[in-house]
């Protein structure tokens, strides 16, 4: 097993992202949610009982995992991939391939960690980090990092965005998301216990269903004790981005009651 030197890697991670500009809060913001996901990544590991070379990769592989939404900040001013590219991808590119042009920072996955056994493992846990589903034919090892690092990632969003505005999420206002209902597919995914793809999303209620999904598909007991240790899924079902006021159409107001019941008692048994 290859040693991992968590303050080289930290190091590393710092001067790439020195070259971004922190003063922007896009940028700012993805760097705390990095180090947040390596550090629940860490914590999942560790109490999954994994080996401690297993937990250093664990939490590697959680500092590189958003790796390309720096450069598709840049290139695109969006952390849309629809309108962008994969950002996965883009982190792929970033650390196994060429820089970027005019990209002022290069890096590469040596900058981190010097023996390339665990690359592919290191690539899948990035390059499969935001897909609906992962690939069917992984092996049993690279899948559990993958779950690890997804599981990581999920937990964070909901920080983030618990600590987040509509306004800054998804660009309307309160009154706009309070007048927006719950689609028929997005309902359907919660009633199947299951995420939301991208898909099923219509309105802007449809988005804090998506949110509070995440928690039926965290793969790690440890990850929904972390979850709800943290306390973010309950600040999205109190005060969806900090907002008190309901729903304005009744039947909306009655669907999202219904979600928000059903979803703690599946919280009390997970």
């Amino acid at each position: 097993m290859t040693a991992i030197d968590r303050t080289r890697a930290a190091a590393a991670f710092k001067t790439y992202t020195d070259a971004y500009d922190a003063a922007n809060p896009r940028i700012a913001l993805k760097i705390e949610h990095t180090y947040h996901v390596a550090e629940a990544c860490d914590a999942v590991a560790r109490e999954q009982g994994w080996s401690p070379q297993d937990i250093d990769l664990a939490w590697l592989c959680g500092l590189l995992h958003d790796m390309g939404r720096f450069e598709q900040l840049r290139r695109w001013d969006t952390f849309k991939d629809a309108e962008s590219m994969s950002h996965a991808a883009l982190g792929v590119e970033v650390l196994f391939g060429e820089t970027p042009a005019g990209a002022p920072a290069a890096t590469s996955i040596r900058d981190f960690i010097d023996n390339p056994a665990e690359d592919e493992l290191i690539r899948a846990s990035i390059a499969y980090h935001s897909d609906f589903r992962l690939p069917a034919q992984l092996d049993e090892r690279t899948r559990r990092f993958c779950d690890i690092v997804r599981d990581g990632d999920k937990i964070d969003i909901m920080r983030t965005i618990a600590d987040s505005t509509v306004d800054t999420i998804l660009k309307v206002d309160e009154d706009t998301f309070l007048a927006s209902r719950f689609s028929t597919p997005a309902l359907a995914a919660f009633d199947e216990r299951r995420c939301v793809a991208r898909d099923e999303r219509d309105e802007a209620a449809d988005y804090l269903v998506g949110l509070i999904c995440f928690m039926f598909e965290l793969v790690y007991p440890a990850s929904r004790a972390l979850a709800r240790e943290q306390g973010d899924i309950y600040r999205l079902l109190d005060a969806p981005f900090g907002i008190v006021r309901p729903f304005t159409d009744p039947a909306t107001r009655a669907t999202w009651e219904r979600l928000k019941k059903e979803m703690r008692a599946w919280l009390a048994g997970a």
